[in-house]
């Protein structure tokens, strides 16, 4: 018997899918060989013994989020309506890391929000603002609280939507799915100090629902975000403050390096933006180009 669901946990070439009709979580694998599926994603299974069953066949996506390089594709999760980007006093966070995660939330025109955790360790809370005033300006939303004392601010957010939380390793996003939902009781570990750097405790996403409505996907700790799959012309609509000077440039192919009478440069070199904003979309685009013609083999 056929029945739909929510593809709840991805891993590998396994699944859990929770069951419209009874509720009922199965471990379902795909029929053939392509396993394209993702956290979030609505599916049409087929019970093949008890708790096991196999996916017919993926509904329709409103989104879907994943990142690529030369070489392969991770689909990270579908159909969230937000993305909550997780950044911490401690460790150290890449703000280019941010931008390519926002470029990826704007392309597929999800809601952005960024939670800075751990503000409880003050001797990093000053540089951390800093680096995210650049967010700031664009009009992104930046929420404060420490995951450890309350997430109750951060609860009020998410109500009604399903937020894929992103970040890279050891910025608190399991001890914050931990705060909002308790019994989730996701694996936490200990910051290396030595390598600054996270482990990673997550390592495949999962969708969990929230008491009162919505749900939350944590994904796994990520140190890249590439963007290869986004052409120039996507990448370019993915950074909001460009909008109003697309177009507008003396040459129609303009590529907002050198050509005269640049709309972007010139809006930039004015202060409308920041200028560093403009040298990531230079960076990223030749990035993405190279990647697709590796991909190609050249």
């Amino acid at each position: 018997m056929k029945t739909t669901g929510t593809l709840i946990a991805a891993f590998g070439r396994q699944y859990e899918v929770r069951t419209d009709d009874t509720g009922e979580i199965l471990l379902c694998v795909p029929r053939g060989k392509k396993s394209l599926f993702a956290c979030g994603d609505r599916v049409q299974v087929a019970a093949t013994s008890p708790g096991q069953g196999v996916i017919d066949k993926l509904l329709e996506r409103t989104s879907l989020l994943y990142r690529s390089d030369a070489w392969r594709q991770k689909l990270i999760a579908a159909n969230a309506t937000q993305v909550v980007l997780v950044v911490a006093t401690e460790p150290s966070f890449s703000d280019e890391f941010l931008s390519r995660c926002i470029c990826a939330a704007e392309s597929q025109h999800l809601k952005v929000l960024i939670v800075l955790n751990k503000i409880d360790i003050v001797a990093g809370l000053e540089g951390a603002r800093a680096q995210l005033a650049t967010f700031a300006k664009l009009g992104y939303p930046i929420l404060e609280l420490s995951a450890l004392d309350s997430a109750d601010a951060l609860r009020a957010r998410l109500i009604g939507e399903t937020s894929l939380l992103v970040g890279q390793s050891g910025m608190g996003k399991s001890t914050l799915t931990n705060a909002l939902i308790p019994e989730a009781r996701a694996e936490t570990r200990e910051i290396s100090e030595y390598l600054d750097t996270g482990k990673h405790t997550t390592t495949f996403a999962r969708l969990y629902p929230l008491p009162e409505g919505g749900g939350i996907i944590d994904s796994p700790g990520m140190q890249t975000f590439g963007l290869v799959h986004l052409d120039s012309e996507a990448l370019e609509a993915s950074f909001p403050e460009f909008r109003p000077y697309i177009g507008k440039c003396r040459f129609r192919d303009c590529r907002h390096d050198s050509e005269p009478d640049c709309a972007l440069r010139e809006a930039a070199e004015s202060g409308k933006f920041e200028v560093k904003r403009l040298r990531q979309f230079l960076d990223f685009r030749t990035e993405c180009e190279l990647g697709r013609r590796q991909a190609q083999g050249w």
